[in-house]
């Protein structure tokens, strides 16, 4: 079964001038001291965890303060999106 594109990747797929402007506000939103500084502890956080790079597909979960598979990080927002709550 093929995954269905979101509203908002249909929107910027339709509109490529949108699809610009959008993608020069995430080039300086992700270049920015403070998401560099917070992308630096999350990988910190792999390492000390000894997590980092090998593939296991477990991430840091700032919210619980631990490491958490992957999967289960992006299934709250699945379940979000399925049920209308999340806007994202």
């Amino acid at each position: 079964m093929k995954a269905r594109k979101s509203k908002s990747a249909r929107y910027y797929a339709e509109n490529p001038e949108a699809r610009e402007k959008k993608k020069g506000y995430d080039t300086e939103y992700h270049s920015s001291e403070k998401r560099k500084k917070y992308r630096a502890f999350l990988n910190k956080k792999n390492r000390d965890a000894g997590t980092y790079g090998n593939g296991d597909g477990k991430d840091y979960d700032h919210d619980e303060r631990r490491m958490i598979s992957s999967s289960r990080n992006r299934s709250v927002v699945e379940e979000w999106i399925d049920i209308g709550v999340y806007i994202g």
